[in-house]
């Protein structure tokens, strides 16, 4: 048995057999909410519902889908929404925290745009007819509107995926010895985290970000961007989704006991 320690990308974990608790039978109740907002502490295993969303709804990926998921509860009974999506995956965690407010705004949006620039190659590599992005390394915001320019010339809509969007900016308000009002200066106000969550709740309305699933440890920051994104349903109090992340106590007693039958340790 192999045990996918620090390995959160959901295709090596099956292609390459590694222990998995199946959770894929919760994507047909994520599909009942549009935009969602899931908490959970750092290790819990967010990135990899995200990297399972990634592959389950990516249209690059609609050749792969019964090689990833066929042996798996979503495989049995997939919904009508599957692979039909461009995915943007953001991981807010990659944003440097560190130096002024205007050092970490300029990090926030070189993540950005690699992120789109990235989105763009890979869906021309794999041969769909998006036409050219243009990037704006001052302004990641006009990218992302070029970016929802370019996809409104396709039968696809996007698929928004962020992890840890409350990473760097809970590393700014927290440190010792942090410049007094950085955290509020990328917040509040027209800061460029509140700036870019009004964008996203923009291009949520015009159906282009058609499905936003965001992960954090905290709802704090969500909380101070306020009505820059209130769109999102906060789903990690629902009873249905306490096991998305983690393990369930008799899982956790299965694994352990294949665990004592393939060492032989119950002969000891």
């Amino acid at each position: 048995m192999k045990f996918p320690y620090g390995i959160s990308d959901f295709r090596s974990i099956i292609r390459e057999n590694y222990f998995y608790c199946d959770r894929t039978d919760k994507i047909s109740l994520l599909e009942n909410t549009k935009s969602q907002l899931f908490i959970r502490p750092r290790r819990f295993g967010k990135s990899l519902v995200l990297s399972m969303l990634e592959n389950y709804y990516d249209v690059a990926k609609k050749d792969e889908f019964e090689d990833l998921f066929g042996d798996l509860k979503i495989g049995k009974n997939p919904t009508d929404l599957r692979n039909l999506y461009f995915i943007l995956k953001l991981d807010f965690s990659c944003v440097d925290p560190t130096g002024s407010a205007e050092d970490v705004k300029k990090a926030l949006f070189n993540h950005i745009n690699a992120c789109i620039s990235g989105f763009y190659k890979f869906y021309k590599y794999k041969g769909f007819d998006l036409s050219e992005i243009e990037i704006d390394r001052e302004d990641a915001l006009f990218s992302m509107k070029a970016l929802i320019t370019s996809v409104s010339m396709t039968p696809y809509p996007v698929y928004l995926l962020i992890d840890e969007y409350d990473n760097f900016a809970n590393t700014m308000m927290m440190g010792v010895q942090r410049p007094e009002g950085r955290y509020e200066a990328i917040v509040h106000e027209e800061g460029p985290l509140r700036t870019f969550f009004k964008a996203v709740k923009a291009a949520t309305s015009g159906s282009m970000f058609d499905r936003v699933f965001i992960t954090g440890v905290s709802p704090v920051v969500m909380s101070d961007i306020t009505s820059g994104y209130n769109i999102a349903k906060n789903i990690y109090f629902e009873p249905e989704f306490n096991d998305l992340c983690g393990f369930k106590e008799h899982e956790l007693k299965d694994v352990i006991t294949n665990i004592v039958h393939e060492c032989g340790l119950e002969k000891r």
